[in-house]
């Protein structure tokens, strides 16, 4: 690692601060502002991990390239990597400076070497991966994303129904079997991977939730059901925006709990900045075959093609160009506006028939799902919503406080036609039965064998608080709980008992207090902040500019002498001298030099190079090896 260290640093010193600063520019995650030299910067430019992120933004011609030269073993030139390739000068030349830009390859003479760390170890064909055709592109036309936006909301509401009517059964470690999913998806009359977007778009929108290993809509589901078809998209637009799941139709998948990480992320985000409003692509392909190109390590064809498919879905693209709604997601802009002017008006009425259902046709309001909702049961959610009222469904209406009268007009109310009289007819039968039997909640009883006792504990103000009420001589009937009743009538003197249901007492024990947990400590932001590009280039300005002598500063000679001296207070002036002169000239020279303590060795050496205390020469015996100078003790000429 050293050796490759100070090789990279070494074709930095050659580079221009232009250079620098492209390099810096391409790798941010490396800049920083107390970097002092350029051996420094190269230091980090090795680091694995951000080695392993600089790979990941290369176009798959660079990866070709970068493998050759790894399956070379840094020994490659030019002309060998091309012709591995089979591919021409100008299109190596292309491949290599996107490498060279981001410090990951560079020349050293003839070969060309690879960082440390990389990845790639071939080509990914054979040989040299060009470009595809360019995408076909043509002026934007006005095509209306509704029935596909509709279709979506609405499926997603299907899906909350269905978890609420029906079992969706959730694994006990998190998330949905393939199994359940294939056996909704048949429920639903839908392709799997269409019901699995619904999935992630309801979890990740707080609409569906799990509770005991099934999943149940959520309050923020009922929530999203009674808003308008705008607010409902709006809300699946944003949920899209942070999924972070990478689709893989060509897989059978479980779903919310398969991917981790940001590869979903910058995959949809990615996909969604090449498309245009003004234009148009005329083959979405030709668009999946140049990102899969482009970026080998965020898009694959069949991932990318379900992405764009995802898109056409919410309304973001259509005929594919952006939408307007499109444009304000990708440039932050007024989202909910844009779906509010994209989706029709809820549907106000329904039809009803002579077999008790009501049709409803598009996405009903807020008003008729919630009268529907009270007085039916939702049968069918599939092209057209059909409720259905029964006996059942009336009488949960008038369990809600409503007579008969009201419930009718809440009907007429949402009905497009006057009322069937069959369904007339059901209501006021329900009504007439309605109420022959009555129910009281009761928390606790209060019994005694005195009814004199119980007398005085109805006329304590007190104990007003219990609301009690005789339903026998002998038995009192209290609002709260038995704990409650026992701790109000304890207060007042009396010496209450507690039985259970089998009249066995029950044995109070007293509750230990404890305090809350305090909760995890949230982690702590990462304290740098990313450079921008007028810094970049003043800190590639910085690094070039110091370790470049200056004109009119001096002599070679005369500048590797002074840097010498700084380096080593062992040596005396003429062995510095020496040694500089044997480092500009390219001679032999011998040297002591420490290596452990109190212990030397005498090498003949021929140096080749100098930087950042170290020096590199070709030895005697053939080797090459590096020395830092402050371990040097004595310099002279060989024998």
């Amino acid at each position: 690692m050293p050796r490759r260290i100070n090789a990279l640093a070494t074709w930095l010193l050659r580079l221009e601060p232009d250079e620098v600063a492209a390099i810096l520019v391409h790798r941010r995650d490396v800049a920083d502002r107390y970097i002092r030299t350029l051996k420094d910067l190269a230091t980090q430019l090795t680091d694995s991990d951000s080695v392993h992120a600089a790979e990941d933004t290369l176009d798959q011609g660079a990866l070709d390239v970068l493998g050759a030269i790894v399956a070379q073993h840094n020994t490659g030139t030019v002309d060998t990597v091309c012709a591995e390739l089979r591919c021409s000068a100008g299109d190596f030349e292309r491949a290599f400076g996107e490498l060279k830009q981001r410090a990951l390859a560079w020349p050293e003479g003839p070969r060309l070497i690879a960082v440390n760390s990389v990845r790639a170890n071939g080509a990914a064909e054979g040989q040299l991966t060009l470009r595809p055709k360019p995408p076909g592109r043509r002026r934007a036309s006005e095509i209306s994303p509704i029935v596909a936006a509709m279709s979506t909301v609405d499926g997603v509401a299907r899906l909350l129904a269905h978890c609420e009517q029906d079992t969706f059964d959730a694994r006990y470690t998190g998330g949905v079997a393939t199994v359940e999913i294939r056996r909704v998806a048949r429920a639903l009359r839908v392709t799997d991977g269409v019901l699995r977007l619904w999935l992630e778009l309801a979890a990740e929108a707080q609409l569906l939730g799990v509770e005991r290993s099934r999943l149940l809509p959520t309050k923020q589901g009922d929530a999203w059901l009674g808003s308008q078809p705008g607010p409902r998209l709006s809300a699946l637009v944003a949920a899209w925006r942070r999924m972070d799941w990478r689709p893989e139709p060509d897989l059978a998948r479980a779903a919310l709990r398969d991917y981790t990480g940001a590869a979903g992320l910058a995959l949809r985000s990615s996909a969604l900045e090449r498309f245009s409003a003004t234009e148009a692509f005329t083959n979405t392909g030709e668009l999946v075959e140049d990102l899969a190109w482009e970026r080998p390590a965020v898009h694959d064809l069949r991932a990318t093609a379900a992405v764009i498919g995802e898109m056409e879905s919410l309304g973001l693209v259509a005929g594919g160009a952006l939408t307007p709604l499109g444009v304000a997601v990708l440039h932050d802009g007024d989202v909910d506006s844009a779906a509010d002017a994209l989706m029709p008006p809820a549907t106000e009425k329904a039809a009803f028939q002579t077999d008790m259902t009501a049709v409803v046709n598009g996405l009903p309001s807020p008003e008729l799902s919630a009268t529907l909702n009270l007085v039916a049961d939702l049968e069918d959610n599939d092209a057209a919503r059909v409720w259905r009222l029964s006996a059942g469904s009336v009488r949960r209406a008038l369990d809600s406080g409503l007579s008969a009268d009201e419930v009718l007009a809440r009907l007429n109310a949402v009905s497009e036609a006057p009322l069937p009289q069959v369904i007339e007819y059901q209501v006021h039968d329900v009504a007439r039965r309605h109420g022959q039997l009555t129910v009281t909640d009761v928390a606790s009883c209060v019994r005694a064998s005195d009814p004199l006792l119980l007398q005085e504990i109805v006329k304590s103000k007190r104990l007003g608080s219990l609301k009690l009420r005789f339903l026998a001589p002998t038995v009192l009937a209290s609002d709260r709980p038995m704990a409650e009743t026992l701790a109000a009538l304890r207060r007042c003197g009396y010496a209450p008992t507690g039985l259970d249901a089998g009249e066995k007492s029950v044995v109070e024990t007293v509750e230990r207090l404890r305090a809350p947990a305090r909760g995890e400590r949230r982690q702590e932001r990462w304290w740098r902040t990313e450079m921008n590009d007028l810094e970049l280039t003043q800190l590639a300005v910085r690094l070039v500019e110091q370790e470049r002598p200056s004109a009119g500063r001096g002599t070679p000679r005369a500048n590797a002498a002074r840097m010498l001296r700084d380096q080593n207070v062992f040596l005396r002036d003429e062995e510095v001298v020496l040694l500089s002169s044997a480092l500009v000239d390219g001679s032999r020279v011998e040297i002591k030099y420490a290596s452990g303590p109190r212990r030397t060795e005498t090498h003949v050496i021929v140096p080749s190079k100098h930087l950042e205390g170290v020096l590199s020469a070709d030895c005697e015996d053939g080797t090459s090896r590096e020395f830092d100078i402050g371990h040097v003790r004595k310099v002279a000429l060989p024998e």
